[in-house]
């Protein structure tokens, strides 16, 4: 089963749903602010991803943080503030994807 994370109101979020839904594949969507995801799935991230691809640094929660917080982000920090994750995330068996593009998800076909 693919699971996608993100928000719903997201732009990306938007645009890599209905590009799923266009093509009829089946996904679970997790919304961070509905259902917040738990340390192991952000470690799963982070270990898949790791840091510098998972963390959004164009948000404005990322450029609210103190210059301390933005050189040591940490699983507790991102919990706290699940919009500092670059959106989406899409979970496929052990193959982990951060934000969309046709071409990055073509091979779901």
């Amino acid at each position: 089963m693919i699971k996608m994370y993100g928000i719903k109101n997201c732009d990306t979020v938007k645009k890599a749903r209905q590009f799923l839904s266009n093509l009829n594949i089946e996904f679970e969507f997790i919304d961070f602010r509905d259902q917040p995801i738990d340390e192991s799935i952000l470690q799963s991230f982070v270990d898949a991803i790791g840091w510098d691809k998972l963390i959004n640094k164009r948000s404005t929660t990322y450029r609210n943080l103190t210059d301390e917080q933005k050189t040591n982000i940490t699983i507790e920090l991102t919990l706290k503030n699940p919009t500092l994750i670059k959106r989406p995330v899409l979970v496929t068996g052990s193959n982990f994807r951060v934000g969309f593009s046709e071409k990055s998800y073509s091979d779901l076909i």
